[in-house]
């Protein structure tokens, strides 16, 4: 995890008294329960938050496709039950492209017409991702392959500050370039705090000819031990402005959440005054902070 020490980041543009804005857009992501009671949790969360009508949902899909069947049981639920729009994740990890087509295919005949697209983590017990033998190797391939399938929605992940596997910056910008050509049609960012390093990748991609939206992936911090293993795994630098704010919390919850809804809002409203008007928010399935969030960007019932 680095610890970004410098402090000129911080613009004066922060302030929340900036108008409030008026066409922000938001998503969301949530992943299957594993229990009853994780169960009605999520089910709380996506009705509090369905008000607020976002662009889609997202529901996450286990290393291996361990959550498989849940992915889809909740992703089938959510298009039934709601007005909202979901959308599945789907990887490359354990599986052959055969059963990821078949997959796919059913995810269609529900009506589901949004993938997100992605490589997926190594499988338990290996510390480097190996293709499946006769699989999809990469996240590039497996776009393609969505696509002969069905004319697809399909989202894919990319990394403002490089995938910590990446050879260089450049390669992991090519890699999103190779999505992008396959038929991607929006690139979701891995959670950051460092707007700038955003701004930056924004610059890197245009020029690289990438030309779909860049959505960020904000994460409300909640635990501020478990994001900065989070962000030790991801390659995501955590400012030392952010750790001094949450030091002493750690017994402390309530104000630790009104800390966490103020960091949010304030990444969100300055990334508007930059230009951005899309949000995608990683839940862990709670609803308080990202509604609170939404509510101060605008987004609103």
């Amino acid at each position: 995890m680095a610890i970004n020490n410098d402090s000129t980041n911080i613009r004066p543009s922060l302030a929340v008294a900036s108008p409030l804005p008026k066409d922000a857009r938001v998503s969301f992501e949530f992943f299957p329960p594993k229990t009853e009671k994780l169960e009605q949790n999520l089910w709380a969360a996506i009705e509090r938050l369905a008000p607020v009508k976002p662009s889609f949902v997202s529901v996450t899909y286990g290393a291996g496709g361990t959550t498989r069947e849940r992915t889809h049981t909740t992703v089938s639920r959510i298009k039934r039950e709601t007005d909202m729009e979901p959308a599945a994740h789907l990887t490359c990890v354990g599986a052959s492209r055969e059963d990821v087509d078949d997959i796919a295919r059913k995810y269609w005949e529900d009506g589901i017409r949004h993938i997100v697209a992605l490589r997926g983590d190594p499988v338990e017990g290996q510390s480097v991702y190996e293709p499946f033998p006769g699989g999809y190797a990469y996240a590039s391939d497996l776009v393609v392959g969505l696509k002969k399938i069905a004319d697809f929605e399909i989202s894919v992940a990319c990394y403002p500050e490089t995938h910590p596997e990446a050879k260089s910056a450049a390669d992991d910008i090519d890699n999103l370039k190779r999505k992008v050509d396959g038929g991607a049609t929006r690139a979701i960012t891995q959670f950051f705090f460092d707007n700038d390093a955003y701004l930056r990748f924004l610059d890197k991609t245009a020029k690289a000819g990438i030309n779909i939206p860049i959505v960020p992936g904000i994460l409300p911090v909640t635990n501020f031990a478990r994001v900065q293993e989070f962000a030790a795994a991801t390659g995501a630098s955590i400012p030392k402005w952010m750790a001094e704010l949450f030091d002493g919390l750690d017994d402390d919850p309530e104000t630790r959440k009104l800390v966490a809804a103020t960091v949010a809002a304030e990444q969100c409203r300055a990334l508007y005054t930059s230009g951005v008007h899309d949000f995608h928010f990683y839940t862990l399935n709670r609803a308080d902070l990202t509604y609170a969030i939404c509510h101060i960007l605008g987004v609103r019932p």
